[in-house]
């Protein structure tokens, strides 16, 4: 829990620090770089940065490379390793399949290898290993599943989303409890006016549950703003430009979501789509304790290329 003599103009400044990590991953980064960004000393951010994040800007900007890179490896597979630790920043490959072992106990290319959707390219004479062929029957089982479950819940379309402008305040940690986030954004909104019937709620997911630790996941809780307005405390500014997206809308409960999105990304993969850099993200039309089965009225929202 973050330290209540931590100034919510702090968190803003940090928050400012991550963001700039996490578009810059491909630069070579430093503390003193990332400090000067958030208009820190090095000293007092390296100080400050351990306190709310939980770990160093060292080891924070290492594992962004590395879950960056499994998300490579994951999603275009036509790059080659070699490419992908360039791209993230790494100038010598021994060192890039180092670091990345030491995070997911396995080669880059035995990752890559062991991914799911290698599997559905494998046929079982090829497979040398019992493991793989069970894999590549579940995935092929899961993937039929989550893709009748989505064809009878979901309205899909590729579109491009307009611009948004949100308010924002950012989370860390387990997805359940992002909830209390919200709340406080609710009551910082609720008195500026922001909260009405034609009130859009958002979550931005800058992690993937698949690759990141869930109490290391990180995502924006915002509200759409129709007009400029002035922020304080915690609260940032984001704006999400306009993106050709898998739009999907749905009606669900609280738990359906997780099926909700792997379906998604099902249909992504199974069309043909490659999911872009910008990071996947939910629209909201409505407050599910108002709905009369508990429901969210969502659009699942992956910017694809």
């Amino acid at each position: 829990m973050i330290s209540t003599k931590i100034a919510k103009e702090n968190i803003v400044r940090l928050n400012t620090a991550i963001t700039y990590i996490e578009n810059h991953l491909s630069d070579k980064l430093s503390l003193e770089i990332v400090a000067e960004k958030a208009h820190f000393s090095p000293y007092h951010f390296h100080r400050l940065f351990k306190i709310v994040v939980g770990e160093t800007v060292h080891n924070f900007i290492n594992r962004k490379k590395i879950e960056k890179a499994a998300s490579y490896l994951l999603h275009q597979k036509e790059k080659s390793i070699t490419e992908i630790s360039e791209k993230i920043g790494f100038s010598n490959l021994s060192s890039f399949s180092k670091t990345f072992k030491k995070y997911y106990g396995m080669s880059p290319n035995q990752f890559k290898e062991a991914s799911p959707n290698h599997f559905s390219k494998i046929s079982k004479t090829e497979s040398k290993i019992g493991k793989v062929t069970v894999s590549f029957e579940q995935y092929l089982c899961n993937i039929n599943n989550a893709l009748n479950w989505f064809k009878m819940n979901a309205k899909t379309e590729i579109k491009k989303i307009p611009r948004l402008d949100l308010a924002t305040i950012s989370h860390k940690g387990k997805i359940e409890a992002i909830g209390s986030v919200y709340n406080k954004l609710v009551k910082w909104a609720a008195p500026k006016g922001l909260i009405n019937a034609q009130t859009r709620m958002v979550t931005i997911y800058h992690d993937s549950p698949k690759i990141t630790d869930p109490n290391n996941l990180r995502m924006s809780a915002c509200i759409v703003l129709n007009d400029p307005i002035e922020i304080d405390g915690e609260i940032n500014l984001r704006v999400l430009s306009s993106t050709k997206c898998i739009v999907s809308r749905l009606e669900i409960t609280p738990f359906q979501f997780q099926q909700a999105w792997e379906s998604s990304f099902a249909f992504m993969v199974e069309n043909g789509y490659k999911k872009s850099e910008i990071d996947p993200f939910e629209i909201y039309y409505n407050n599910a304790a108002e709905h009369p089965e508990n429901k969210f009225i969502v659009d699942l929202c992956i910017p694809v290329l």
